[in-house]
């Protein structure tokens, strides 16, 4: 009886130290093994929801990703309804019929097309199509007739066999060679070639229903500087409404403006709508009266915020501006009603809005506390969104009367396991006056009567924020679960603070964001008696990897910085980057022009100043910010004999992608930091 006390007392404490153990920090492990739910599309009924989940794994052969439904009310838990290796995307719904489209590349495909599944019959998913360039981007007539889709093609291919003897006559070409004679020559991480995106329309009422290259008449096509924006379907279904610039070719020296086009579904020359301000997206509203677009006028400013703009159809006539005075990104919207409902980015939240055609007033719907909602899919008054936080990636929820729904609850259970303290806000007020919102993020197991050293994380863009959205990349619980404090500062150009705020950028590119950075950095030590302010680092990808350049140009109280991406030459990077107005707009002129910015804005020029030990990291096809200049950059650092380490990833492009590469750059920078901070 005593040996059963005494056993029945240590279970007793054992389960108590288990109960009250102190939860683990996030992990690459943990981090990269969560669920990653896409985005929400809400039956035209509003009772169902699908969206996508994946199943994550290190190895990408292992990894999956299918298709799941789910009532809207939250009444049923989610089921899976696909579950094939090709993943599915673009999902929609059809409006009178309880099916399912959506692209894949599936068993047999060599590129994406297009399927249907029914979920009255049951049973696999059928194939649509089988063009050989496969299909991008489709949608759905709101009578159910027709889908339209994307599809790159060489420009005079109009038809599927013609596209197939034009590639086979290419590759029959011994010699490899890539001749360009107009700008741009690369995007991102891929050279540009002579295809271009054209709309086909594919007829399901057809016996046999065959996709029709709309553009075999469209005159647009045959401009060198052709290049497709969105589209969307007329009320009736009878055009094609799309926006398109013919002036690709010329973003070397200006900015291409892309104007509103119509084209008939049964095909025709194209029709360009009365307007000539630079559109995004276009869209119908459900009674057919109005044209609804997202569209500025561009100028000499570094940034523009797009406006929303209402036309009498088809006219054009009685341009309106809606939600006046709004001064807010607008992430996406649609149109449902009398209404359109958008997620808009605000000072590092995103929130729901509804925006009356009409009057073009606006009203707050739900959101703006925290979090992020974005991915709007709207049936009536119902609304699925995708809502995330720093401490929670995606999951989809339902917004119906009020009452806000969670539906995939994909990663709750993992989640709770982890210690994921809550960011803190502050707001600084700077030496020249202006409010910088950060973020202050402890580490885990956090201690109050402790000393932690501080993580300056600067974010990308400039025209971007820190926003409270979960991250993959730069993940803040990861990079200071070694015991870091996380400030990130939104410094003037980041959005979501007004159009002017994000312009003030303009001929300061990094003096002013980095002061206020420094500002904001010294301000959250004042506040927060447990940062210790002699162990600090800074870094950051991008334009955050050109702020960390630029504070080893200019400042030497930091222990380490690292730079991912990151110009150390504003003039190599002009001159090589795929993008090279905008810096043009951004310094004052042409690199050969003196203007002060070219001259006391460019980190290589204070090389001499160089002390700070640094983390250089980049993808190999990074063509945004090309390797060119992290490898000049390590050349500095050598030639000074700064302590550095450079990290080259083949295969990479602007970001870290691949599951093992993104876990050992994780490593690397924990390493980098221990080094100088522990």
């Amino acid at each position: 009886m005593f040996m059963m006390k005494k056993i029945l007392l240590l279970i007793l404490f054992v389960g108590s130290f288990v109960s009250f153990a102190q939860k683990p920090a996030m992990s690459h492990e943990s981090m990269w093994m969560l669920k990653k739910i896409g985005v929400s599309a809400l039956s035209p009924s509003g009772k169902w929801v699908v969206f996508s989940r994946t199943e994550t794994s290190y190895n990408p052969e292992e990894q999956s990703s299918d298709l799941w439904l789910a009532a809207a009310d939250g009444s049923s838990e989610p089921r899976k309804i696909t579950n094939s290796k090709g993943g599915e995307e673009a999902y929609f719904w059809h409006p009178t019929k309880h099916q399912i489209y959506f692209t894949a590349k599936r068993e047999g495909d060599e590129v994406a097309q297009l399927y249907q599944l029914s979920l009255e019959s049951g049973g696999e998913a059928q194939r649509m199509t089988n063009l050989s360039t496969g299909v991008s981007s489709p949608k759905i007539s709101t009578d159910g007739r027709l889908i339209a889709f994307t599809s790159r093609v060489y420009a005079s291919a109009f038809t599927d066999s013609l596209s197939k003897k034009m590639a086979e006559e290419k590759k029959k070409i011994k010699t490899k060679a890539r001749v360009y004679t107009s700008f741009p020559i690369r995007y991102w991480d891929s050279w540009l070639d002579d295809k271009q995106s054209h709309i086909y329309v594919l007829d399901l009422t057809a016996a046999k229903p065959n996709p029709v290259n709309l553009f075999s008449k469209v005159s647009l096509v045959e401009s060198k500087g052709f290049r497709l924006g969105s589209f969307s379907f007329s009320p009736d279904a009878s055009q094609i409404i799309f926006t398109a610039t013919t002036a690709y070719n010329t973003t070397a020296y200006q900015s291409a403006n892309s104007y509103i086009y119509s084209v008939s579904t049964s095909g025709g020359p194209e029709k360009l709508l009365k307007d000539d301000a630079d559109y995004s997206k276009v869209q119908c509203s459900e009674d057919g009266k109005y044209l609804i677009a997202t569209g500025h006028t561009n100028g000499n400013k570094i940034y523009y915020l797009d406006h929303l703009y209402r036309f009498a159809y088809p006219s054009m006539d009685g341009k309106t501006e809606l939600a006046i005075g709004l001064d807010r990104p607008i992430n996406d919207w649609e149109v449902s009603g009398n209404s359109i409902y958008a997620s808009i980015e605000d000072q590092g939240v995103d929130r729901a809005i509804q925006i009356s055609i009409e009057k073009g007033g606006v009203a707050s719907l739900f959101g703006g506390q925290d979090g992020s909602i974005t991915g709007l899919s709207v049936a009536g008054n119902v609304v699925a969104y995708n809502d995330q936080n720093m401490a929670m990636p995606a999951e989809v929820f339902v917004w119906n009367a009020g009452k806000c729904i969670a539906i995939s609850k994909a990663n709750d259970a993992a989640l709770a396991r982890l210690d994921l303290p809550k960011a803190e806000v502050f707001w600084t007020k700077t030496s020249r006056g202006k409010m910088i919102r950060s973020f202050m993020l402890k580490p885990a197991g956090f201690d109050a009567s402790k000393k932690y050293p501080l993580f300056v994380l600067m974010h990308g863009g400039p025209a971007s924020s820190f926003k409270d959205v979960f991250g993959y990349r730069w993940n803040p619980y990861v990079l200071g679960a070694p015991g870091y404090v996380i400030v990130m500062t939104d410094y003037t150009g980041s959005v979501g603070y007004g159009e002017k705020f994000a312009q003030d950028i303009q001929f300061d590119p990094f003096k002013g964001p980095g002061n206020e950075i420094l500002e904001a950095a010294a301000d959250a030590i004042k506040r927060y008696s447990f940062i210790d302010a002699s162990r600090q680092a800074a870094g950051g990808a991008s334009y955050g990897g050109h702020l960390a350049n630029w504070m080893q140009a200019t400042t030497s109280h930091f222990k380490c910085l690292i730079s991912h991406a990151g110009l150390v030459n504003s003039e190599a990077q002009w001159g090589t980057s795929d993008v090279i107005w905008g810096r043009e707009l951004m310094n004052g002129g042409a690199p050969w022009v003196p203007t002060k910015t070219w001259k006391e804005q460019n980190p290589m020029r204070f090389a001499a100043n160089f002390k700070t030990p640094m983390l250089l990291t980049v993808g190999e096809n990074d063509f945004r910010v090309p390797i060119n200049n992290t490898l000049e950059n390590w050349s500095i650092h050598q030639r000074l004999k700064i302590p550095s380490k450079l990290i080259v990833f083949p295969g990479e492009n602007h970001w870290i992608l691949n599951p093992d590469n993104s876990k050992f750059h994780y490593q690397e920078i924990g390493d980098w930091l221990a080094r100088y901070l522990k």
